[in-house]
């Protein structure tokens, strides 16, 4: 007896079943490989901030040459101890204990003797960790040994040792409790947009398993050598591409609820839905991946870096998006909303008219009946809230600053600024023609805010000795330890150790290196150190920023005129999402003012920018697809109100759902991760509830048809309607 035939308009076995399981089952196995290499991310990443910068950076060229004539890679550690009203002998003899039991702590360090304060009241051990040592465990090892010290003896670990350990220990919950604190938040939002237990945890699946295979294949191009990964590329990937791969699920899903009322089997509707949301998606994805991609451009190795890594991770939030939801979905059906599931035939919204109900139908109706006042009302609101940008001050932030909350080195560092000078322990290094050793002591010492000179000396006991204005050793110091010591030479250059009076880390320290590059630069000499790393990161930044962001604009305007077939359309989203952008970027400037983080990166804004205009355009995409597709059929007017009902739920829970995950930043305590999540958070915000549900609109109703300019849809025609009449 031969089976019966499938029901009329039963999809076959193989879309029904074995391409959903198949799908489903090469997602789960990434997502299990990509589980795995979470712990190996750590291990690929890189804090050095010197490595970022190009090789033509004169504090690179410098840093090139330090281990030549220092003889060592080591990080420097300054243990500085303060007893008010003077250090007695039994403190100094304390001291000089702790320096011993330091050598012995951190295997191969190579610690100073004890250096006392002229005003007597501080003194300070400079600890060398080697290189390849663990600086976190070292930082530990010698703050365990300064437990020790007398009682009402205070000290601190601080130096460049100091502040990457903070810089460690702030990154250390990046991969636990930032991860949880964003799947948490957007489970939350999830569970009050769906009503649903089933469907948000599915939705956190496609996008845990993006993230998976987002970190899977960074993690091997890192090891390559091909990518390269920090603790703040590694946070941004992380909040990306959950907000990402959660928006587009949003996206499918709203579009596979509209199929499951008008197709009978869960496998059609899903690949239906997927037809429907492909093109958004994909040029969603395609926008943000130009935009991030632009960031290649950039000489700093920092941002550039962050390009190709957000980049894998969007592609993945798109494909699980676009296979592995569909894929559940089909296998799940209707039970994945349940209690409230679509049933077959059930009919579908008036999305206009008086009949219409809901909270975008009623925006809609206030759109139509007053375009002008609207766009005019939220133009000017925006406009407004640019007028913020005189507060940014986007010029650089001390390192100190780098780190949120209480930090041993930077309290340390406070105490190293009152007693001895600034650059103590951190020196500033002039890399010197040997013949031009006199003219180039003379110019160092002449600059405002040189405190200390001297030459580097392998043969040295403290490898340095101290040189005059003239370059000379001064006749005390000949006759002393460095009776024998001879400056070291390498290739006809001398290198210079020069102390600063400002902290090593300032915006006043860089001021000096700028002086001092300008008058050792006419002898051909260059300048380096931690803070000409620092002051050639803020110049590469600034020069990034420029060249980056006006190339962002022109490449996500060609997506735009590609997708909507017009030149008009794109040019009219950008400029209300640039418009966003500046108001966020005013808004963000003012709290960062009330909360005492007045200075920022110059990095912020280009960052900031990047995701704004790029995610932001999203939210217009999603839109404005959905308006071309009703506007073939009701005309561009009509279309719009249609639009705006149809996707407003869904992109104002997307909207949420993103600025959610880029909010969870502020678990970091990252002064870089802070204020790029309230410029993001707010900005998305800004975007989805008020750009694409008021001024988008509006502005469409008022251009009409000609917002399609120069497609056919421009005159009106495009499918037999013609909407200039309604």
């Amino acid at each position: 007896m031969s089976a019966s035939p499938p029901p009329p308009g039963r999809p076959p076995v193989l879309l029904r079943l074995l391409v959903p399981a198949l799908l489903i089952l090469v997602w789960i196995a990434v997502f299990g490989l990509g589980g795995m290499s979470f712990g190996r991310i750590g291990d690929v990443a890189t804090e050095d901030r010197s490595s970022f910068l190009p090789a033509s950076a004169e504090s690179t060229q410098v840093q090139d040459v330090i281990t030549e004539f220092t003889g060592s890679e080591a990080i420097p550690a300054i243990v500085v101890a303060e007893r008010p009203g003077g250090l007695s002998e039994d403190d100094l003899a304390a001291l000089d204990a702790l320096g011993k039991d330091a050598a012995t702590a951190v295997d191969g360090a190579d610690v100073s003797p004890v250096i006392p304060s002229e005003d007597g009241e501080a003194a300070e051990i400079v600890i060398a960790i080697p290189e390849g040592a663990d600086v976190g465990e070292a930082v530990a090892a010698l703050e365990a040994a300064a437990a020790d010290l007398p009682a009402g003896l205070d000290s601190w670990v601080s130096g460049p040792a100091g502040f990457t350990a903070d810089l460690q220990a702030a990154f250390a919950g990046i991969d636990g409790i930032l991860l949880l604190v964003a799947l948490a938040v957007v489970l939350v939002i999830l569970v009050v947009v769906y009503r649903s237990p089933l469907l948000p945890i599915l939705v956190l699946l496609s996008s845990m398993t993006a993230l998976c295979a987002a970190i899977l294949v960074n993690v091997a191009l890192a090891e390559a050598g091909i990518v390269t990964i920090n603790g703040q590329v590694q946070g941004i990937l992380f909040i990306l591409v959950i907000g990402a791969a959660t928006d587009y699920s949003l996206l499918l899903i709203a579009r596979y609820r509209e199929e499951l009322r008008e197709h009978a089997f869960p496998a059609r509707a899903s690949w239906r839905a997927v037809r429907g949301v492909l093109e958004p998606i994909a040029a969603s994805g395609g926008t943000v991946i130009v935009g991030l991609l632009c960031l290649m451009l950039s000489d700093l190795g920092s941002n550039a870096a962050l390009g190709p890594v957000a980049s894998i991770g969007i592609l993945c939030a798109v494909l699980t998006s676009l296979s592995f939801l569909p894929a559940l979905l089909a296998v799940t059906g209707r039970v994945a909303f349940w209690p409230r599931a679509p049933r077959l035939g059930s009919p579908h919204p008036v999305l206009t008219g008086p009949e219409a109900t809901g909270p975008f139908a009623r925006i809609g109706r206030l759109v139509s009946s007053a375009p002008k006042r609207v766009a005019g009302g939220v133009a000017a609101l925006l406009v407004i809230g640019c007028g913020g940008l005189v507060l940014l001050q986007a010029d650089g932030v001390p390192q100190s600053e780098f780190v949120l909350g209480a930090s041993q080195a930077r309290e340390g560092q406070a105490v190293i600024d009152a007693h001895f000078p600034g650059g103590s322990g951190s020196p500033t290094y002039v890399l010197a023609p040997a013949d031009a050793r006199a003219d180039a002591a003379r110019a160092i010492s002449g600059t405002g805010g040189v405190d200390e000179l001297a030459l580097i000396a392998q043969d040295s006991p403290s490898g340095s000795i101290p040189v005059d204005e003239t370059g000379e050793v001064p006749a005390e110091a000949a006759r002393g330890p460095f009776a024998e010591a001879r400056p070291t030479e390498i290739d006809g250059s001398i290198l210079f150790s020069v102390t600063l009076e400002d902290p090593a880390d300032s915006l006043e320290a860089e001021r000096t290196v700028g002086s001092l590059r300008e008058a050792v630069g006419p002898l051909g000499a260059l300048v380096g150190g931690s803070t000409a790393v620092d002051l050639d990161t803020n110049d590469t930044s600034v020069r990034d920023r420029t060249l980056i962001i006006p190339i962002v604009l022109v490449a996500i305007t060609a997506m735009l005129a590609l997708l909507l077939r017009s030149l008009l359309a794109p040019l009219v989203l950008l400029a209300t999402t640039v418009l966003s952008f500046g108001t966020a970027l005013g808004i963000s400037a003012g709290i960062f003012h009330l909360i005492g983080q007045e200075r920022s990166d110059p990095s912020v804004p280009l960052y900031a920018f990047v995701f704004l205009v790029a995610l932001g355009i999203d939210y217009n995409i999603f839109l404005m697809t959905r308006v071309r597709e009703e506007t073939l059929e009701h005309g561009t007017r009509e279309g719009t109100l249609r639009a705006l009902s149809v996707t407003g739920g869904v992109i104002t829970s997307a909207g949420v759902v993103l600025a959610a995950t880029f909010a969870a930043l502020l678990v970091i305590p990252i002064q870089f991760l802070l204020q790029l999540a309230i410029i993001v958070a707010l900005g998305v915000l800004l975007d989805a509830l008020v750009v694409r549900t008021f001024l988008v609109p509006a502005l469409v109703r008022l251009i009409g048809d000609r917002i399609w300019w120069p497609s056919a849809l421009s005159r009106g025609k495009d499918g037999g309607h013609d909407s200039s009449r309604r």
